[in-house]
């Protein structure tokens, strides 16, 4: 081989051998520094509830744990590892007033300390009055009524008109009165469509009551429920014609949807 053809072989051969260097250098990705950042967030330790707990369930040590929450995302009424670091123990013994939810924060509204009262008393809001009357399935809706859902009260009378016939006259007493029990049972369970019993126990306002209890012994007293739709924040209302200074004790009784008279119930 001519000495010519030599050098040009060695010419080519490195050529290709640089080629194929720089080809490498090219498609080798590129290294990138990746830096971590570390942001400090301000946390403070929340008492939560750690399952799931029913009204009226009796709390233990074990019923709460403490959960890093945001500083900025606390709640005045939540309590805090800095202000009850005992709260575990010291909260033992105590009445759920509400049903929890599991990691729910726990303020001292939603619990309340064993033998402050009864469990219906725990429930009942300050100035409110628990008061029952009888139920059956004509007089409740067929005995579909739950704790909690929201009815009106209405009183139905036999009265004897002056020419001597008898009548039977009726009127709401009361509208959108919350069920706090019915029989024994405060709230519902296991999905159920109907709760056991034979009374209502219903929140009603001091004067209301009193009304209530009177009505109970002049005239079945039915409750009518209301859709959720029609739920109101005020509470329990009476007929305006009910409390009327003007009126005595009496109510407006409407009959075939005409005024008739009055007949005493307050």
């Amino acid at each position: 081989m001519k000495k010519a053809q030599l050098i040009g072989i060695s010419i080519a051969g490195v050529a290709g051998i640089t080629a194929f260097l720089l080809m490498g250098t090219l498609l080798r990705p590129a290294k990138v520094d990746t830096k971590v950042v570390q942001t400090t967030v301000n946390s403070v330790k929340v008492l939560v509830a750690r399952a799931d707990q029913p009204l009226g369930a009796v709390a233990a040590a074990e019923t709460f744990r403490w959960q890093e929450w945001p500083q900025d995302a606390v709640s005045p009424g939540f309590i805090t590892f800095s202000a009850k670091p005992n709260a575990l123990t010291e909260l033992a013994g105590h009445v759920v007033r509400v049903p929890l939810l599991a990691g729910e924060p726990i303020t001292d509204n939603k619990i309340v300390k064993l033998g402050s009262g009864g469990i219906l008393a725990a429930i009942l809001p300050p100035g409110m009055r628990a008061i029952s009357t009888k139920i059956d399935e004509k007089t409740a809706v067929a005995k579909l009524i739950l704790p909690n859902d929201h009815v009106d009260i209405i009183l139905t009378q036999r009265k004897r008109s002056k020419g001597g016939s008898e009548e039977i006259v009726s009127d709401t007493l009361f509208s959108n009165v919350r069920v706090l029990a019915i029989g024994q049972q405060i709230e519902t369970k296991d999905g159920k469509k109907n709760a056991e019993g034979n009374v209502a126990t219903l929140e009603l306002t001091p004067k209301q009551s009193e009304l209530l209890a009177l009505a109970n012994t002049q005239g079945e007293i039915s409750l009518a429920l209301r859709s959720i739709a029609d739920l109101s924040a005020e509470g329990p209302s009476a007929n305006e014609e009910i409390n009327k200074k003007d009126r005595g004790n009496s109510i407006r009784i409407l009959r075939y949807g005409v005024k008739s008279r009055a007949y005493g119930v307050n």
